[in-house]
């Protein structure tokens, strides 16, 4: 018995090391910066995506409202998270560790670094360092862009991959992409991950039945897979290339939710049953209490008609 409890100590004292360990950033990521200024658009941007995403764990910034989870997720706005560099956050949103999940095939790099945008307005300390061009490691000195096009009568979009530096404009060749149509709920995966070719393409076939707006467009994101050797080059578009849509409305037809004109059929039937089945058995008893009442009242007139002759009798004797 002390042997087993002794076991228990012993596991819970690594676990709990273990989960209180620093989280270490690489160095090279640490030191990434975000492309574009932060700003009101960037920061409203974020907040979206942070509402959506991070604050069922992490609450809102400032109200220490986190959920209470071991080891806690921890208000963004605090010093302990405001401490990091940009890239130190950056990378643990994309990478995830232990219960914070990765988001890197949820958000793209333009939408983490959104929400870092968000996350530092609440820091009145924080000035904003910003890398100008992306570069990649394999293609030093340039910079790395994507364009993104649809081909109607082949329901394919093109990826477009291209490095450019000041005296040349290369393909980008053999980098693993990856598509994204863009909905509510995070971001959804179009075809499988592709590799450029050697004039810097890559094709993505789309679904037949792909659903957009009332105009049949849709946000098309892109990104390479390995962001540590292109950089965290991303690509919004918007492309018409979905089906349309028109929007339904949610209490257009009978439901739940409508309203009582529009409520289902069954649901109108047993609420007006059971109210009818209420209101009859409040009418029963207050019936039988009307009988008690007439019944009561009868007996004691019974009782002072019985005590009346013998009144009348003790006065003629």
């Amino acid at each position: 018995m002390r042997f087993l409890q002794l076991t228990g100590f012993i596991l819970l004292v690594l676990t709990s090391r273990i989960t209180g360990q620093d989280w270490v950033v690489p160095p090279d990521r640490a030191e990434r910066l975000s492309t574009f200024r932060f700003n009101d658009e960037t920061r409203k941007a974020g907040e979206k995506i942070y509402t959506i995403n991070c604050s069922s764990c992490h609450g809102i910034p400032g109200k220490n409202n986190y959920l209470n989870l071991m080891p806690p997720p921890g208000d963004p706005a605090t010093e302990k998270i405001q401490k990091n560099k940009d890239g130190e956050i950056f990378y643990r949103v994309y990478t995830g560790r232990g219960q914070m999940p990765s988001f890197r095939s949820v958000l793209s790099g333009n939408d983490i670094w959104n929400v870092i945008s968000f996350i530092r307005s609440f820091n009145s300390n924080y000035k904003q360092e910003i890398m100008e061009v992306i570069t990649s490691s394999a293609y030093p000195g340039a910079e790395i862009k994507m364009n993104l096009s649809y081909i109607p009568g082949d329901t394919v979009i093109k990826l477009y991959a291209k490095a450019v530096s000041e005296d040349q404009v290369m393909p980008v060749t053999n980098a693993a992409v990856r598509l994204y149509v863009a909905r509510y709920f995070g971001s959804l995966q179009i075809d499988e991950e592709k590799t450029t070719g050697n004039d810097g393409i890559a094709l993505f076939r789309i679904p037949d039945d792909l659903p957009g707006d009332t105009a049949g467009k849709i946000i098309v994101k892109a990104r390479f897979a390995d962001e540590g050797l292109f950089g965290s080059v991303t690509k919004d578009t918007v492309l018409k290339a979905g089906i349309k849509i028109t929007p339904v409305s949610l209490v257009a037809e009978r439901a739940m939710w409508n309203n009582v004109r529009k409520a289902p059929v069954w649901v109108i039937l047993i609420y007006s049953t059971g109210m009818l089945l209420v209101w009859g058995f409040i009418f029963l008893v207050l019936l039988k209490l009307r009988d008690i009442y007439v019944i009561g009242k009868a007996l004691r007139q019974d009782e002072a008609a019985e005590e009346l002759p013998s009144n009348n009798q003790n006065q003629s004797i």
